[in-house]
């Protein structure tokens, strides 16, 4: 899947990649992670989404924003905005697919093949855009949460399909820990098995 000639551009949305990982028990390692995908091809730009609610979560989020901005990422925020909806319910809106979507289109013209670390559904339009530029994409989720979070129509658009579930042993924070960690664990000298879902 990966040609070590390539040039390859990762897209992270924070949040999905957050909520993903949180979902099959393990933290992720940004440091170990960008070193995985820089040991499969060269990569020109890792990027990485966070929407930010409030000066509390933006203390709390400063720590990882700082270190991703200074050891090679490029990190993108926004405020997210706090609303009410008709019940009464707080709510937060803090969506970065604009942002994503604009920097790989962007990035498509030095990058051959792109990877969106994000199972929303409504990148589908973006991967078939950039594959129309003659550019490989792979999604990188999981279908191993309750309900999954790689929604069916991405999956199935993208060149590749790239469970979490298999990488963990390459990007865990935890995975020297393995007696730890959950039953669901991958041993840490399996290889990640990369699944195909286009023909």
């Amino acid at each position: 899947m990966f040609d070590s000639r390539e040039k390859i551009a990762l897209f992270i949305d924070g949040a999905n990649l957050y909520a993903a990982s949180k979902g099959l028990g393990f933290d992720v390692d940004y440091r170990k992670l960008l070193s995985a995908f820089q040991k499969r091809a060269y990569v020109v730009r890792a990027y990485y989404y966070t929407a930010l609610i409030d000066d509390a979560e933006f203390s709390s989020m400063r720590p990882l924003v700082d270190w991703l901005d200074y050891n090679g990422y490029t990190v993108i925020t926004k405020a997210a905005k706090e609303f009410t909806d008709s019940l009464g319910r707080r709510k937060i809106k803090g969506n970065m697919d604009l942002e994503l979507t604009i920097d790989a289109l962007e990035q498509s013209q030095v990058a051959d093949h792109l990877i969106i670390f994000s199972g929303d559904g409504d990148f589908t339009r973006l991967v078939e855009a950039l594959q129309r530029r003659g550019r490989k994409v792979s999604v990188v989720s999981t279908l191993a949460t309750q309900p999954p979070m790689a929604a069916d129509e991405l999956r199935r658009q993208a060149d590749h399909f790239i469970e979490l579930a298999t990488l963990r042993s390459e990007i865990d924070r935890h995975a020297d820990a393995r007696h730890a960690a959950p039953a669901h664990d991958i041993t840490k000298d399996s290889k990640p098995a990369f699944v195909r879902s286009r023909s």
